[in-house]
């Protein structure tokens, strides 16, 4: 068995297989997925799993280059912005670019995956680029 907080298969195969500069987005249980881009759906009733549980677990194992938020997050403030400015200020997730919710879904198109969670606040999305270790 695993040692590291992360136990779904699908997430630990996809993390596995990210390369620099691949993208994975985890999303709120309302951003649409993409004809084409690979959902994994861990979205079981409102606010389970929860935006922040289901992206410091994925932390847990991605190395993190850089992440995207869409604007409106910031003018909306959900709870999950506030984990989202430590894991930030902790250097989690490296450097921070805004754009419109429009021009992030349009990104979204790119991602190898889509993580579906069952939060239900508004805009608690974010595009991950995986980094490198080394």
């Amino acid at each position: 068995m695993k040692k590291t907080p992360l136990l779904n298969v699908a997430l630990s195969r996809l993390i596995a297989s990210l390369g620099h500069g691949d993208t994975v987005v985890i999303g709120d249980a309302g951003l649409p997925v993409p004809p084409g881009v690979e959902l994994i759906d861990l979205a079981l009733t409102h606010g389970i799993p929860d935006f922040v549980s289901t992206l410091k677990v994925v932390l847990s194992e991605m190395q993190v280059e850089s992440h995207v938020l869409a604007h409106e997050i910031l003018d909306k403030k959900p709870s999950a912005l506030s984990a989202l400015d430590e894991l930030y200020a902790e250097g989690a997730l490296g450097r921070r670019e805004l754009l419109s919710h429009d021009q992030f879904k349009v990104l979204s198109r790119q991602a190898r995956a889509i993580i579906r969670t069952g939060e239900c606040q508004p805009y608690c999305n974010i595009v991950l680029v995986a980094g490198v270790t080394f």
